[in-house]
Protein backbone atom coordinates (compact mmCIF):
# COMPACT_ATOMS: atom_id res chain seq x y z
CA UNK A 1 0.00 0.00 0.00
CA UNK A 2 2.81 2.60 1.12
CA UNK A 3 4.69 1.67 -2.59
CA UNK A 4 0.85 2.91 -4.19
CA UNK A 5 0.59 5.89 -2.40
CA UNK A 6 4.54 6.50 -3.11
CA UNK A 7 3.58 6.03 -6.57
CA UNK A 8 0.63 8.17 -6.99
CA UNK A 9 1.76 10.86 -5.49
CA UNK A 10 4.84 10.63 -7.97
CA UNK A 11 2.19 10.66 -10.74
CA UNK A 12 0.46 13.61 -9.59
CA UNK A 13 3.90 15.40 -8.88
CA UNK A 14 5.67 14.86 -12.26
CA UNK A 15 5.68 17.99 -14.17
CA UNK A 16 3.63 17.92 -17.94
CA UNK A 17 6.60 16.59 -20.47
CA UNK A 18 7.51 19.10 -23.13
CA UNK A 19 6.58 18.02 -26.36
CA UNK A 20 7.84 18.60 -29.78
CA UNK A 21 11.32 19.43 -28.54
CA UNK A 22 13.71 18.89 -31.82
CA UNK A 23 15.19 22.09 -32.99
CA UNK A 24 12.96 23.60 -35.99
CA UNK A 25 12.65 26.67 -37.74
CA UNK A 26 9.30 27.70 -39.93
CA UNK A 27 10.48 28.02 -43.19
CA UNK A 28 7.09 29.02 -44.41
CA UNK A 29 3.41 29.78 -42.80
CA UNK A 30 -0.01 30.74 -44.61
CA UNK A 31 -3.58 31.09 -42.71
CA UNK A 32 -3.41 28.77 -39.98
CA UNK A 33 -0.62 26.45 -40.97
CA UNK A 34 3.23 26.19 -41.10
CA UNK A 35 5.72 24.57 -42.98
CA UNK A 36 8.61 23.18 -39.77
CA UNK A 37 11.99 22.43 -40.59
CA UNK A 38 13.94 20.32 -38.50
CA UNK A 39 17.77 21.09 -37.59
CA UNK A 40 20.72 18.30 -38.46
CA UNK A 41 22.04 17.36 -34.65
CA UNK A 42 25.19 20.19 -34.57
CA UNK A 43 24.06 21.91 -37.50
CA UNK A 44 25.58 18.96 -39.60
CA UNK A 45 24.73 19.12 -43.30
CA UNK A 46 21.89 17.15 -44.44
CA UNK A 47 23.49 13.61 -46.09
CA UNK A 48 20.83 12.86 -48.64
CA UNK A 49 19.59 14.24 -51.90
CA UNK A 50 16.42 14.94 -50.95
CA UNK A 51 14.46 16.04 -47.83
CA UNK A 52 11.70 13.68 -46.50
CA UNK A 53 8.14 15.85 -46.19
CA UNK A 54 5.58 14.55 -43.39
CA UNK A 55 2.32 15.33 -43.55
CA UNK A 56 -0.03 14.30 -40.42
CA UNK A 57 -3.73 13.92 -40.38
CA UNK A 58 -5.38 17.35 -40.05
CA UNK A 59 -7.33 16.59 -36.75
CA UNK A 60 -4.27 15.46 -35.01
CA UNK A 61 -1.25 17.55 -33.53
CA UNK A 62 1.97 17.25 -35.67
CA UNK A 63 4.22 16.32 -32.87
CA UNK A 64 2.86 13.10 -32.69
CA UNK A 65 6.17 12.70 -35.12
CA UNK A 66 8.43 14.32 -32.53
CA UNK A 67 7.20 13.17 -28.98
CA UNK A 68 9.94 13.09 -26.81
CA UNK A 69 13.65 13.46 -27.13
CA UNK A 70 14.55 9.46 -27.98
CA UNK A 71 10.96 8.57 -29.08
CA UNK A 72 10.78 10.85 -31.56
CA UNK A 73 10.73 9.64 -35.60
CA UNK A 74 11.94 13.69 -36.56
CA UNK A 75 14.99 13.71 -34.30
CA UNK A 76 15.70 10.00 -35.54
CA UNK A 77 15.77 10.80 -39.39
CA UNK A 78 17.69 14.18 -38.87
CA UNK A 79 20.27 12.08 -36.52
CA UNK A 80 20.46 9.95 -39.69
CA UNK A 81 21.21 12.80 -42.27
CA UNK A 82 17.96 13.89 -43.56
CA UNK A 83 16.54 17.16 -44.20
CA UNK A 84 12.95 16.71 -42.60
CA UNK A 85 10.38 18.98 -42.64
CA UNK A 86 6.59 18.45 -41.06
CA UNK A 87 3.45 20.26 -42.04
CA UNK A 88 1.90 21.98 -39.08
CA UNK A 89 -1.66 22.43 -40.03
CA UNK A 90 -2.66 24.50 -37.42
CA UNK A 91 -5.94 25.16 -35.52
CA UNK A 92 -8.89 26.86 -38.05
CA UNK A 93 -11.23 29.31 -36.80
CA UNK A 94 -14.24 29.92 -37.73
CA UNK A 95 -13.44 32.22 -40.85
CA UNK A 96 -12.13 28.56 -42.27
CA UNK A 97 -15.36 26.77 -42.59
CA UNK A 98 -15.36 27.16 -46.17
CA UNK A 99 -11.95 26.42 -46.77
CA UNK A 100 -12.17 23.20 -49.37
CA UNK A 101 -10.02 20.74 -50.36
CA UNK A 102 -8.44 21.70 -52.93
CA UNK A 103 -7.57 24.62 -51.09
CA UNK A 104 -5.89 22.21 -48.36
CA UNK A 105 -4.98 19.61 -50.73
CA UNK A 106 -4.38 21.12 -54.01
CA UNK A 107 -2.75 24.43 -53.07
CA UNK A 108 -1.30 24.33 -49.51
CA UNK A 109 0.34 21.38 -49.64
CA UNK A 110 1.79 21.75 -52.78
CA UNK A 111 2.98 25.44 -51.46
CA UNK A 112 4.72 23.06 -48.93
CA UNK A 113 6.24 20.57 -51.77
CA UNK A 114 7.57 23.48 -53.42
CA UNK A 115 9.10 25.34 -50.27
CA UNK A 116 10.73 22.86 -48.90
CA UNK A 117 12.61 21.63 -52.28
CA UNK A 118 13.57 24.99 -52.96
CA UNK A 119 14.98 25.35 -49.39
CA UNK A 120 17.01 22.39 -49.87
CA UNK A 121 17.49 22.95 -53.18
CA UNK A 122 16.04 19.68 -54.66
CA UNK A 123 13.87 18.87 -57.38
CA UNK A 124 11.79 17.22 -55.45
CA UNK A 125 10.76 15.42 -51.77
CA UNK A 126 10.05 11.80 -50.65
CA UNK A 127 6.65 12.55 -48.87
CA UNK A 128 5.40 10.19 -45.79
CA UNK A 129 1.54 10.68 -44.75
CA UNK A 130 0.47 9.33 -41.79
CA UNK A 131 -2.87 8.41 -40.79
CA UNK A 132 -5.66 11.22 -42.86
CA UNK A 133 -2.65 12.75 -43.98
CA UNK A 134 -1.76 10.03 -45.77
CA UNK A 135 -4.73 10.11 -48.23
CA UNK A 136 -3.84 13.60 -49.08
CA UNK A 137 -0.49 12.88 -50.06
CA UNK A 138 -2.06 10.32 -52.10
CA UNK A 139 -4.61 12.16 -53.96
CA UNK A 140 -1.92 15.04 -54.38
CA UNK A 141 0.51 12.53 -55.66
CA UNK A 142 -1.73 11.17 -57.90
CA UNK A 143 -2.99 14.97 -59.51
CA UNK A 144 0.39 17.15 -59.13
CA UNK A 145 3.33 14.43 -58.98
CA UNK A 146 6.38 17.10 -60.02
CA UNK A 147 7.60 17.95 -56.50
CA UNK A 148 6.73 13.99 -55.28
CA UNK A 149 10.08 12.02 -55.75
CA UNK A 150 8.84 9.03 -53.80
CA UNK A 151 5.53 8.65 -51.68
CA UNK A 152 5.11 6.27 -48.25
CA UNK A 153 1.25 5.89 -46.72
CA UNK A 154 1.09 5.19 -43.47
CA UNK A 155 -1.95 3.72 -41.94
CA UNK A 156 -3.73 5.45 -44.08
CA UNK A 157 -6.94 4.83 -45.92
CA UNK A 158 -7.94 5.14 -49.54
CA UNK A 159 -10.37 2.68 -49.77
CA UNK A 160 -13.57 3.40 -48.13
CA UNK A 161 -16.11 0.28 -48.64
CA UNK A 162 -14.90 -1.57 -46.11
CA UNK A 163 -16.86 -3.20 -43.56
CA UNK A 164 -14.91 -1.32 -40.34
CA UNK A 165 -16.95 0.66 -37.92
CA UNK A 166 -16.01 4.27 -39.29
CA UNK A 167 -17.32 3.19 -42.93
CA UNK A 168 -20.13 1.60 -41.45
CA UNK A 169 -21.17 5.09 -39.31
CA UNK A 170 -20.51 7.46 -42.43
CA UNK A 171 -22.89 5.25 -44.64
CA UNK A 172 -25.60 5.40 -42.66
CA UNK A 173 -28.56 7.33 -43.36
CA UNK A 174 -29.24 8.33 -39.99
CA UNK A 175 -25.80 10.58 -40.63
CA UNK A 176 -25.67 13.80 -42.11
CA UNK A 177 -22.58 15.28 -43.14
CA UNK A 178 -24.35 19.01 -44.42
CA UNK A 179 -26.66 19.50 -41.35
CA UNK A 180 -23.28 18.73 -39.07
CA UNK A 181 -21.74 21.20 -41.45
CA UNK A 182 -24.03 23.85 -42.05
CA UNK A 183 -24.98 24.01 -37.62
CA UNK A 184 -21.38 24.13 -36.78
CA UNK A 185 -19.42 25.48 -39.26
CA UNK A 186 -16.10 23.75 -38.66
CA UNK A 187 -16.65 20.25 -37.16
CA UNK A 188 -15.59 20.54 -33.57
CA UNK A 189 -12.86 17.82 -32.15
CA UNK A 190 -14.32 16.98 -29.59
CA UNK A 191 -17.40 15.25 -31.65
CA UNK A 192 -14.75 13.53 -33.50
CA UNK A 193 -12.64 12.82 -30.59
CA UNK A 194 -15.88 11.22 -29.33
CA UNK A 195 -16.44 9.04 -32.32
CA UNK A 196 -13.09 7.56 -32.25
CA UNK A 197 -13.45 6.74 -28.67
CA UNK A 198 -16.55 4.90 -29.44
CA UNK A 199 -14.48 2.67 -32.04
CA UNK A 200 -12.91 1.08 -28.91
CA UNK A 201 -15.16 1.81 -25.69
CA UNK A 202 -12.60 -0.65 -23.78
CA UNK A 203 -9.68 2.02 -24.39
CA UNK A 204 -9.89 4.50 -21.63
CA UNK A 205 -10.33 1.51 -19.39
CA UNK A 206 -7.72 -0.41 -20.41
CA UNK A 207 -5.13 2.37 -19.86
CA UNK A 208 -6.52 2.96 -16.60
CA UNK A 209 -6.02 -0.62 -15.80
CA UNK A 210 -2.82 -0.08 -16.99
CA UNK A 211 -1.51 3.03 -14.71
CA UNK A 212 -3.28 1.61 -12.18
CA UNK A 213 -1.14 -1.80 -12.46
CA UNK A 214 2.26 0.47 -12.75
CA UNK A 215 0.79 2.28 -9.74
CA UNK A 216 0.52 -0.97 -7.95
CA UNK A 217 3.27 -3.09 -8.57
CA UNK A 218 5.89 -0.58 -9.39
CA UNK A 219 7.26 -2.19 -12.02
CA UNK A 220 8.72 -0.04 -14.49
CA UNK A 221 7.70 2.97 -12.54
CA UNK A 222 10.01 5.87 -13.26
CA UNK A 223 10.21 9.03 -15.09
CA UNK A 224 10.63 7.86 -18.31
CA UNK A 225 7.79 5.55 -18.36
CA UNK A 226 5.70 8.69 -16.95
CA UNK A 227 7.33 11.02 -19.49
CA UNK A 228 6.32 9.09 -22.01
CA UNK A 229 2.54 7.79 -20.59
CA UNK A 230 1.51 11.40 -19.88
CA UNK A 231 3.28 12.91 -23.72
CA UNK A 232 1.12 10.39 -25.33
CA UNK A 233 -2.11 11.29 -23.57
CA UNK A 234 -1.24 14.85 -24.27
CA UNK A 235 -1.03 14.17 -27.74
CA UNK A 236 -4.34 11.80 -27.75
CA UNK A 237 -6.41 14.60 -26.09
CA UNK A 238 -4.78 17.63 -27.97
CA UNK A 239 -6.90 17.71 -30.94
CA UNK A 240 -8.13 19.82 -33.55
CA UNK A 241 -11.30 20.96 -35.67
CA UNK A 242 -11.88 19.97 -38.88
CA UNK A 243 -13.21 23.02 -41.61
CA UNK A 244 -16.27 22.25 -42.45
CA UNK A 245 -15.73 21.78 -46.44
CA UNK A 246 -13.44 19.27 -45.95
CA UNK A 247 -15.38 16.97 -43.51
CA UNK A 248 -18.28 17.57 -46.49
CA UNK A 249 -16.23 16.48 -49.34
CA UNK A 250 -14.34 13.87 -47.04
CA UNK A 251 -17.54 11.82 -45.90
CA UNK A 252 -19.16 12.60 -48.98
CA UNK A 253 -16.59 11.86 -52.28
CA UNK A 254 -14.76 9.37 -50.21
CA UNK A 255 -16.20 7.54 -47.15
CA UNK A 256 -19.95 7.39 -49.27
CA UNK A 257 -18.97 7.57 -52.77
CA UNK A 258 -15.45 6.09 -52.76
CA UNK A 259 -14.09 7.91 -55.59
CA UNK A 260 -10.55 7.27 -55.19
CA UNK A 261 -10.82 3.63 -55.44
CA UNK A 262 -13.23 4.66 -58.58
CA UNK A 263 -11.55 6.71 -60.26
CA UNK A 264 -13.82 9.59 -60.11
CA UNK A 265 -12.08 12.08 -57.02
CA UNK A 266 -10.30 15.33 -59.05
CA UNK A 267 -8.23 17.88 -57.10
CA UNK A 268 -8.27 21.23 -58.71
CA UNK A 269 -10.46 20.27 -62.13
CA UNK A 270 -7.57 17.26 -62.16
CA UNK A 271 -8.59 13.98 -62.05
CA UNK A 272 -6.64 12.35 -58.95
CA UNK A 273 -6.43 8.67 -59.98
CA UNK A 274 -4.48 5.92 -57.73
CA UNK A 275 -3.29 4.52 -61.37
CA UNK A 276 -1.39 8.06 -61.32
CA UNK A 277 0.61 7.85 -58.34
CA UNK A 278 3.92 6.45 -60.69
CA UNK A 279 6.97 7.56 -58.38
CA UNK A 280 8.21 5.15 -55.71
CA UNK A 281 5.59 3.54 -53.34
CA UNK A 282 5.64 2.29 -49.61
CA UNK A 283 2.50 1.39 -48.16
CA UNK A 284 2.67 0.55 -44.40
CA UNK A 285 -0.59 -1.10 -42.79
CA UNK A 286 -0.54 -2.59 -39.16
CA UNK A 287 -2.41 -5.94 -38.23
CA UNK A 288 -4.30 -4.20 -35.36
CA UNK A 289 -5.36 -0.95 -36.34
CA UNK A 290 -9.13 -0.62 -35.48
CA UNK A 291 -9.27 2.86 -37.23
CA UNK A 292 -7.82 1.85 -40.79
CA UNK A 293 -7.65 -1.74 -41.78
CA UNK A 294 -5.91 -3.32 -43.71
CA UNK A 295 -8.15 -3.63 -46.43
CA UNK A 296 -8.26 0.21 -46.78
CA UNK A 297 -4.85 0.85 -46.13
CA UNK A 298 -3.68 -1.88 -49.22
CA UNK A 299 -5.33 -1.14 -52.51
CA UNK A 300 -3.35 1.83 -52.98
CA UNK A 301 -0.57 -0.61 -53.54
CA UNK A 302 -2.60 -2.57 -55.87
CA UNK A 303 -3.58 0.06 -57.63
CA UNK A 304 -1.32 2.87 -58.01
CA UNK A 305 0.77 2.97 -61.64
CA UNK A 306 4.13 2.41 -60.20
CA UNK A 307 6.89 0.09 -61.21
CA UNK A 308 8.25 0.54 -57.77
CA UNK A 309 6.04 -0.87 -55.13
CA UNK A 310 6.53 -2.22 -51.52
CA UNK A 311 3.90 -3.22 -49.49
CA UNK A 312 4.96 -3.65 -45.61
CA UNK A 313 2.44 -4.98 -42.84
CA UNK A 314 3.27 -4.76 -39.24
CA UNK A 315 2.22 -5.36 -35.81
CA UNK A 316 0.73 -2.94 -33.70
CA UNK A 317 -1.78 -0.23 -34.01
CA UNK A 318 -2.84 2.85 -35.29
CA UNK A 319 -0.44 4.78 -33.03
CA UNK A 320 1.32 2.49 -30.99
CA UNK A 321 3.51 1.24 -33.46
CA UNK A 322 4.66 4.74 -34.40
CA UNK A 323 5.43 6.06 -31.14
CA UNK A 324 5.61 2.73 -29.17
CA UNK A 325 9.27 1.76 -27.83
CA UNK A 326 9.55 -0.42 -30.48
CA UNK A 327 8.99 1.82 -33.30
CA UNK A 328 12.48 2.58 -33.44
CA UNK A 329 13.54 -0.68 -33.79
CA UNK A 330 10.80 -1.72 -36.10
CA UNK A 331 9.21 0.73 -37.98
CA UNK A 332 11.59 3.79 -38.26
CA UNK A 333 14.74 1.34 -39.89
CA UNK A 334 12.01 0.36 -42.60
CA UNK A 335 11.15 3.66 -43.55
CA UNK A 336 14.92 4.91 -43.38
CA UNK A 337 16.32 1.96 -45.66
CA UNK A 338 13.45 2.35 -48.01
CA UNK A 339 14.15 6.43 -48.34
CA UNK A 340 18.03 5.28 -48.76
CA UNK A 341 17.92 2.94 -51.13
CA UNK A 342 15.50 5.32 -53.94
CA UNK A 343 17.62 8.08 -52.77
CA UNK A 344 20.60 6.46 -53.83
CA UNK A 345 18.68 5.39 -57.02
CA UNK A 346 18.29 8.81 -58.05
CA UNK A 347 21.53 10.32 -57.02
CA UNK A 348 22.74 7.09 -59.64
CA UNK A 349 20.62 8.51 -62.35
CA UNK A 350 21.49 12.23 -61.88
CA UNK A 351 25.08 11.10 -61.79
CA UNK A 352 24.67 9.01 -65.27
CA UNK A 353 22.93 12.21 -66.91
Amino acid sequence: MLKTITNLVKLVRHPAPEVGRTPHVVVHSENKWRLLRFSAPSGRTPTHRLPLVLVPSMINRWYVLDLLPGKSLVEWLAEKGWDVYVVDWGTPGPEDRHLSFDDVVGRYLGRALRRASETSHAPAAHVLGYCMGGTLAAIHASAFPERVASLTTLAAPVAFADDGILATWTRSPAFDPDSLVDAFGNVPWPLLQASFLMLRPTLTPSKLAFLADKLITGRGFDGNFLDSFLAKEKWANDNVDLPGEVFRTWVRALYREDQLVNGRFTLLGKPARLEGITMPLHVLSFEHDYIVPKESAVPLAERAGSRDITHTHLPGGHVAAVVSESAKDRLWPKLETWWAARDRALRAVSAAE
